[in-house]
């Protein structure tokens, strides 16, 4: 964990300030390891996180020769780089995922400075506790002029399971629990990727729908993707027979003409460079007409 020091006017060093433990590690770990087995039967949001980093990364025009695969997962956006001639090292936080590849929380990497001149990451940075401490490091892991990409589902993601699961807390009375941690909007990417000392930072999102006849497919989904509830520190109440009854109702409730309810994905994405001598100088924040294509030749010449 990176933590976070002040000098004083003393020049004595205070003590280190470290960041919330928001999720549970080790629940993280013995999760994705129990999604491992099936997780192809359920990887649907990240095979549309995989395969929006690759598409950004085709806008790029220079070639990569190390990338880190960071929360491999099933391996598909290693392969897929392989493919395009990389060597590629695979980490997670999970046992399984790992396999050969390196086993290490995204906010504790165990990599040299420069080591890489490619970083992506599918489907992991929502839930690492100390996410500004992870990009710095995947900044210091890059080479100068070297790429960072990653996706995750983000703010606004779920909104019907989350009023469903609300409405059935509600109907069974006392405290409601927070049942999906908090994520990121696409501001605060970008403000993120600023912090961590990234150039040329952008970040956009995608929507995508999924329809679903009932939320407790969902739910199934969620678990079998290893995206459940991860919060450090509190165990909502079990979901009984009456919130169940509750939940279903509220969530039917939801439901287009056809029945299903379209549930929304928000996928935010990060795209940033490791400061490099040869880069042009970013223009003042919320004056910027540049797209991404743009951002990505250039910083790529």
């Amino acid at each position: 964990m990176v933590s976070l020091v002040r000098w004083g006017a003393s020049g004595h060093k205070p003590p280190a300030v470290e960041s919330p433990e928001i999720f549970n590690r080790r629940l993280r770990r013995l999760r994705r390891d129990r999604a491992a087995p099936d997780f192809g039967d359920y990887s649907f949001i990240r095979d549309a996180i995989v395969e929006g980093l690759l598409d950004r990364l085709d806008l790029v025009t220079r070639s990569f020769e190390h990338a880190l695969d960071l929360g491999t997962a099933d391996g598909g956006l290693a392969r897929a780089l392989r493919q395009r001639g990389m060597r590629v090292t695979a980490s997670d936080a999970g046992a399984a995922f790992a396999g050969d590849g390196v086993q290490c929380d995204e906010d504790h990497l165990p990599f040299a400075a420069g080591e890489f001149d490619l970083i992506v990451s599918a489907g992991v940075l929502d839930t690492v506790n100390d996410l500004p401490g992870a990009l710095i490091q995947c900044r210091r892991a890059l080479k100068p002029d070297g790429l960072f990409l990653a996706g995750f589902a983000g703010a606004g993601s779920l909104p019907r399971l989350k009023r469903a699961l609300l409405d059935a807390d509600q109907a069974a009375g006392g405290a409601v629990p927070q049942r999906v941690h908090p994520l990121i909007d696409v501001r605060s990417a970008g403000d993120l990727l600023i912090r961590a000392g990234f150039a040329l930072p952008v970040a956009d999102g995608e929507p995508l729908d999924v329809g679903y006849a009932n939320p407790l497919k969902l739910m199934a989904d969620l678990r079998g993707m290893a995206a459940t509830n991860l919060l450090a520190g509190q165990g909502a109440p079990a979901l009984t027979r009456g919130r169940v009854a509750h939940l279903v109702q509220s969530f039917a409730a939801q439901a287009d003409a056809d029945g299903r309810v379209r549930e929304r994905f928000e996928l935010v994405f990060m795209t940033g460079w490791a400061p490099g001598p040869d880069q042009p100088q970013p223009a003042r924040r919320g004056s910027g007409t540049t797209s991404l294509a743009e951002a990505l030749r250039t910083a790529s010449k």
